[in-house]
């Protein structure tokens, strides 16, 4: 390992930093190469020794650009739905997107370079300077926390259930500073203190492997209620106009999923559709003698009740106001009654709503609807009947804390996690397969369960501790239902009591390791 970071060291710095950023990006599912999280290592060994503070930026920058490339190019895809259109703008957008999140990289390195020194706590304070930023690309403007490195480890896996107490930031904070420290074995091996460092780092992962090992034994605090779920997932790649001949071949075919007999007898309690399983607003669905409602209400027995998601339109007609929607239908012994809707509260920027600098050069937001979609309320649990949900509409299951907050604010609880999303837009790429490993991090740091319901994959009723119910899903490309009879389990975690606590006490320890380092620097002088 020491000759391959020294020849590392010795090529041309920007061809080295992007091989780390790729190595880190392939790291994550759905290629889950572990071995590249060493590329964390190679980026600290490319700033430490950076000459600059400038140097440093850009060779972040450089790793970050690549990291990110592969962790997104799957935008590529969006872009040609409408290739007519919109294709022209397909390199420009991954490009675009790589380099401007790359940006908290570059930050970070620079960060990082001003308060390094040779001294095992600089992976320390590697790890703050780089989390903090990690945080922090999840929270500006709208934030996008996609690929964060504490998400590298598979959701479900022993490693993944640290997330449970010290969540994904923390988790992050903790990957980075485990990869980083073989470092410094290439900086000075025959340092003592590197050793120990190292077998300090190898400690802490055995640690966290035995816990999870553990916690996926552990039996729930609360037993929850039974309940039982149908997932549809009907299997429609994403295009551009929806004329009415395609528009009914989709509605026969969700009826047609929604109304085959139940493995277990009796018709499951609750359906699930997934965002825009319909291209058609809500209202437009539910119309009173409409062909939608009459397929939804022959679909659906006495007392079960459909989720699905669509745009809602209200307001004048002059001045309509469009909503990205979650909905809740009950079948009554004739009819259809609503029992609940959720307006999104994380807007897609580029997708969902434009930044009106760019409407003003006349480009359009990706997403079929007539305007810009507007903001829902804050979020809070939603009762449709059976159970309680927390709705999470695509994008929102990218927010740890998401779920905390809805049920701080509101004084309920969820019984659970109701995931509908539309990554048909991605296709058959990596996106949709990150996405769902992305979203089951959040059933592990709330301690429920989650329904993930989506067009073309990956669909399934997740556990609290972030793997597939029963083992069932439905992979891309599928086209069938998942039926799964659950008690709707609740851990108690720690993550849920205390939210990001754990990750502010991680950060202060890198500044203190910070000072730790300065404190050092001015003894030696």
């Amino acid at each position: 390992m020491n000759q391959v970071f020294q020849a590392l060291r010795r090529a041309p710095v920007w061809a080295v930093a992007p091989l780390c950023g790729l190595a880190a990006g392939l790291a994550h599912p759905p290629t889950g190469f572990l071995p590249g999280l060493l590329g964390h290592a190679g980026l600290l060994l490319l700033c430490q020794s950076a000459p600059s503070l400038r140097d440093a930026f850009w060779r972040a920058w450089l790793a970050g650009t690549a990291y990110f490339a592969v962790s997104c190019w799957w935008v590529f895809e969006a872009f040609q739905v409408d290739a007519a259109t919109f294709g022209w703008m397909a390199p420009f957008a991954v490009a675009l997107l790589a380099g401007g999140l790359a940006l908290f990289w570059g930050l970070a390195g620079l960060v990082f370079r001003a308060g390094r020194r040779d001294n095992p706590l600089t992976v320390v304070w590697f790890a703050g300077a780089f989390a903090s930023l990690e945080w922090l690309r999840g929270h500006l403007l709208t934030g996008f926390p996609w690929n964060l490195p504490g998400e590298t480890w598979r959701a479900g896996g022993m490693m993944s259930q640290s997330a449970s107490i010290v969540g994904v930031y923390g988790l992050t904070w903790m990957t980075l500073a485990i990869a980083v420290t073989p470092a410094l074995l290439v900086v000075n091996p025959k340092r003592r203190s590197s050793w120990i460092a190292t077998g300090l780092a190898a400690l802490t992962l055995a640690s966290m492997a035995g816990f999870g090992a553990a916690y996926l034994r552990s039996a729930p605090d609360h037993p929850g209620r039974p309940v039982t779920l149908r997932i549809v997932q009907a299997n429609f790649p994403e295009v551009d106009r929806y004329p009415d001949p395609l528009y009914r071949t989709m509605l026969d075919r969700y009826a047609a999923l929604t109304a085959q007999p139940s493995s277990g007898g009796a018709p499951p309690q609750l359906v699930f559709w997934p965002e825009g399983a319909l291209p058609r607003s809500i209202g437009e669905i539910l119309t009173d003698g409409g062909p939608a409602r009459s397929a939804i209400t022959e679909a659906l027995s006495p007392g079960q009740t459909l989720v699905f998601g669509g745009y809602d339109v209200r307001g004048s007609t002059e001045k309509p106001i469009f909503y990205n929607s979650l909905i809740a239908v009950r079948r009554t012994v004739d009819s259809l009654a609503p029992v609940g809707l959720y307006d999104k509260h994380r807007l897609v920027p580029f997708g969902e709503y434009m930044p009106p600098f760019l409407k003003a050069l006349g480009i359009e937001h990706l997403v079929p609807a007539p305007g810009d979609f507007d903001i829902g309320p804050p979020p809070a649990p939603l009762g449709i009947g059976p159970v309680t949900i927390q709705p999470l509409i695509c994008y929102e299951s990218l927010f740890p804390g998401f779920t905390r907050h809805g049920e701080r604010l509101s004084g309920r609880r969820a019984d659970l996690i109701v995931n509908l999303s539309n990554d048909s837009w991605f296709g058959a790429t990596s996106g949709p397969l990150q996405n769902f490993n992305l979203s089951s991090y959040r059933a592990i740091e709330e301690g429920l369960m989650m329904v993930r319901s989506t067009p073309n994959g990956v669909s399934a009723v997740i556990d609290a501790h972030g793997r597939p119910a029963d083992g069932r899903s439905l992979g891309l490309g599928a086209m069938g239902v998942v039926d799964v009879a659950i008690n709707t389990v609740q851990f108690d975690t720690a993550y849920r009591r205390y939210g990001d606590g754990a990750f502010a006490g991680m950060l202060l320890i890198s500044l203190l390791a910070l000072g730790a380092i300065a404190l050092g620097r001015r003894v030696r002088a």
